[in-house]
């Protein structure tokens, strides 16, 4: 049996809808592979969720991720996958995306080989895309950790941007859920040039600040002008949380992915910071994750 850890990420990381991903240190999923002459089966799912991850392989993203790697790379074998969930199902986090890595990762190690980042984001977009539709921003953090860009989904092509090491996470997920396939039916298909001008500036900004770690320029480009005021409606208490974040702090502070978790990007103050961003909620139950940026993304353990 091959074991891969896969870690939580950050999609969009505010301006980069669908380019720019971000891998979270200390949360993520462990998916194992053996590998046998029968039917592909996923034997258990544990921990967070469990019983909401279909078991039946032709519908779990670790599974399809894994049979992708193995079919394209000629192993007749077939998989049998464990899950143990460390990611809320429809979280923000990139749940279903560190899965579907975890599998295709594993089902290449289980079959002995070393396959390259490409291989395996290939491999895990098949997955991903049965539950979030085809984008590799959460794929990409999940796979190469670090502050990573997309440059096209096909073929897959995507680099990894060293974080500064002492930049912090602090990720507050109110008990809610948001289904990614919903919040991106809700935004529009088009939009004004102007305002998409803004929009890339602010991503090219962002990628900039993460590569020389300017604070200052963090704080500008951190700005979600397409997806955040539209998504805001669905997380409860999303400005004013954060702004609790951005008043104690805070380099900045949006939605992860669909959400509804909210990322903040701190330096030293990512307890204060957490503290009033969860104040900030009035009540509504959250889990709280405070931790680095994951300098190495899914790997064996």
């Amino acid at each position: 049996m091959t074991t891969v850890f896969s870690p939580a990420s950050i999609g969009n990381v505010g301006p980069g809808f669908d380019v720019l991903g971000l891998a979270v240190d200390g949360v993520g999923d462990k998916v194992s592979v053996t590998l046998h002459d029968g039917e592909a089966r996923v034997d258990s799912i544990t921990g967070r969720d469990a019983s909401l991850i279909p078991l039946e392989a032709a519908k779990n993203v670790a599974a399809i991720a894994a049979m992708a790697w193995l079919r394209a790379n000629g192993v007749k074998q077939n998989p049998i996958v464990s899950i143990e969930k460390g990611l809320a199902v429809a979280g923000g986090m990139g749940g279903s995306a560190a899965s579907a890595v975890g599998g295709a990762l594993a089902a290449a190690l289980a079959a002995g080989a070393e396959p390259s980042a490409v291989e395996v984001m290939t491999a895990a977009l098949e997955g991903e895309a049965t539950v979030a539709g085809r984008h590799l921003d959460n794929i990409a953090a999940s796979t190469l950790g670090g502050l990573t860009i997309v440059l096209s989904v096909d073929p897959v092509d995507a680099v990894s941007v060293p974080a500064p090491k002492h930049w912090r996470i602090v990720l507050i997920t109110p008990r809610v859920r948001i289904e990614t396939k919903r919040a991106r039916a809700i935004l529009p298909e088009h939009w004004d040039r102007s305002s998409w001008t803004r929009q890339m500036a602010s991503t090219t900004a962002l990628a900039y600040a993460f590569a020389s770690a300017d604070e200052s320029l963090l704080r500008r480009a951190l700005d979600d002008r397409y997806a955040e005021p539209i998504r805001a409606e669905l997380i409860p208490r999303f400005r004013d949380v954060k702004q609790a974040a951005l008043d104690n702090g805070a380099l900045g502070c949006s939605i992860s992915g669909s959400g509804p978790t909210i990322f903040a990007i701190t330096t030293d103050n990512d307890a204060r910071v957490a503290e009033a961003m969860r104040s900030a909620l009035g009540g509504v139950g959250c889990d709280v994750h405070t931790g680095m940026i994951a300098s190495r993304g899914a790997h064996a353990i």
